[in-house]
């Protein structure tokens, strides 16, 4: 009786061994949210991020937090599949020659709508500044009077676009692997549209950038001085100097800088990303922080005193401009609002997918 019964467990060990030698040999990866098991192949380029309960916001060892990054708070967030970097002007180029779309930057600017999001009275621009065009950063500003007027350092630059990044005589050539830029939220969703994807939630975004962390400062730890090696921000004297000791001035191609611990790369520095929250500066302070919140979606109503008139979504992992100086946003927590309209060349996105998204298209 014992021999059988052992043999029987025997047995029953060798098929489930055998099981899962399939599924390895099929490359699948299991995954569990909450409730559901499913086994998904792993979409190329992406990285799984597990379901964890995390320290959002604000980090005691952060002496560059903001107020509306407070207060720090307990959330759990399900598990999700992210892009392991930026979209890139190759990724964008396929979804813009498979549905000839047109992004925000490249259409003709409509007055009307524009005034409603101006304070009134605004008067309207002569025609030859209404023209398409996107924010650039100005590389030859030489001095600056006042930190708190960015005006100073950004430029609207008419036929800036996604194709031509620094103006219509700037091309993408040779630059398929950098992120796309010059994209508006509109732009965005609609690539998400056409690639079954979503915009991650800040709440996703925090945990795909603490890895395998709950509590880091930044994607890579809690090690400040090792900043210019792990992430493109700027070195030196914002903005009128930059000495590119990591050895790029401005935007990078993705992958130049290592990945954090479960494989994504520039969740700090490069480019802005954009997320599916809505920005509101009061969002953290009016949150039950007694118990870990799931899966938060962010505010219901965007609100910031400094541009009042405008719908902004948050944007997270600050960029090639970013300096301890001025906004310090490699940190994890760090974020900042854009107007669904506005576009820049310091500003891109990644996307999310879950496994009931893919499920739902085998």
């Amino acid at each position: 009786m014992f021999y059988q019964k052992t043999k029987l467990q025997f047995i029953r060990l060798a098929f489930i061994f055998s099981l899962i030698m399939i599924a390895f040999s099929c490359k699948k990866e299991k995954t569990k949210n909450n409730d559901t098991t499913s086994e998904i192949k792993a979409p190329k380029n992406m990285i799984w991020v597990a379901t964890k309960t995390f320290l959002q916001g604000a980090k005691e060892l952060d002496k560059y937090a903001m107020a509306r990054e407070k207060p720090a708070h307990n959330v759990t967030v399900d598990g999700f599949y992210i892009d392991a970097t930026e979209v890139t002007n190759k990724q964008f180029k396929k979804f813009i020659d498979a549905t000839k779309y047109i992004t925000v930057a490249e259409r003709k600017i409509d007055w009307e709508l524009m005034k409603s999001q101006v304070p009134a009275g605004t008067p309207k621009p002569h025609d030859s500044i209404l023209q398409p065009g996107s924010l650039i950063f100005n590389k030859n500003v030489n001095a600056v009077v006042n930190m708190n007027n960015y005006g100073q350092w950004w430029t609207w630059k008419i036929g800036a676009n996604w194709k031509h990044p620094e103006g219509p005589d700037s091309s993408i050539d040779e630059k398929d692997n950098f992120p796309v830029v010059h994209i508006a939220l509109e732009d965005a969703l609609a690539y998400c549209k056409w690639a079954n994807r979503r915009l991650p939630t800040e709440a996703e975004w925090e945990s795909a950038a603490q890895g395998n962390n709950t509590d880091a400062v930044f994607t890579w730890g809690n090690d400040a001085s090792i900043l210019d090696a792990n992430a493109n921000t700027w070195q030196g004297v914002f903005p009128t100097k930059n000495e590119s000791k990591d050895g790029f001035e401005f935007i990078s191609e993705v992958k130049s800088y290592p990945p954090n611990n479960i494989g994504l790369y520039d969740m700090a520095g490069n480019v802005w990303e954009l997320t599916s929250d809505l920005f509101n500066v009061n969002y953290y302070q009016n949150l039950d922080t007694s118990k870990p919140i799931l899966n938060p979606k962010g505010a219901t109503k965007s609100y910031s005193p400094s541009n009042p008139y405008q719908i902004e979504h948050v944007m997270k992992g600050g960029s090639f401009l970013c300096h301890a100086s001025y906004c310090a946003s490699f940190r994890i927590s760090a974020k900042m609002g854009v107007a669904i309209d506005s576009g820049s060349d310091h500003m891109g996105f990644r996307t999310v997918a879950t496994p009931k998204m893919l499920k739902s298209k085998l």
